[in-house]
């Protein structure tokens, strides 16, 4: 099953005459550092459990950071969303190289996926470079933290991911709004 998509100005218009609604299904924090202005928030993982009976008779766009996750969940969203429905071709990213107004506050955590992006990089790095200065051994940390993603790749479970969203700097904040900014 796939979504149909909708450029970036269509959905623009259709947003601005109230024919449709914007689903963000991104997690908590990846909302509350950006998102698109008059978008709702709708996370992946209670798209199950979410009734959209309100929205009855608009167009339902869902989005995500790039669109990969909002196609990989269209099944979901298919069979839970009544009426027409479709996706943002590219997601906020779009969005924004559109120069269209989002939402931005720096002062909320990175996204989990790229804590785990520069903390998994880092060790392997470290394990390199105190394999050569150090003692070889030190190689092992690299090997570990290499199966440690593969492990998450093939199994969709990623303890570092886990690890990290269970730091103080990842607990939610009050919002520091902001004014809608236009992409840089």
């Amino acid at each position: 099953m796939s979504l149909n998509t909708i450029d970036v100005k269509t959905l623009q218009t259709r947003l601005a005459d109230g024919t449709a609604v914007l689903i963000d299904i991104r997690d908590q924090n990846e909302y509350a550092r950006e998102h698109i202005v008059g978008s709702r928030l709708v996370p992946a993982d209670t798209l199950d459990a979410h009734e959209f009976d309100a929205d009855s008779g608009k167009l339902l766009v869902f989005c995500c950071q790039s669109g990969m996750r909002t196609a990989a969940n269209a099944a979901r969203i298919l069979n839970r969303a009544p009426g027409e429905v479709c996706m943002l071709d590219g997601g906020l990213e779009a969005w924004k190289r559109a120069g269209l107004p989002y939402h931005e506050d720096r002062s909320q955590p990175l996204p989990i996926m790229r804590q785990v992006q520069i903390a998994a990089g880092t060790l392997v790095l470290l394990g390199v470079v105190l394999g050569f200065l150090v003692a070889p051994a030190w190689f092992g940390l690299s090997g570990f933290v290499g199966a440690g993603l593969l492990f998450a790749g093939l199994t969709g479970f990623c303890g570092m991911a886990n690890l990290l969203a269970l730091m103080p700097w990842n607990k939610p904040r009050p919002s520091n709004p902001q004014p809608a900014q236009p992409a840089a």
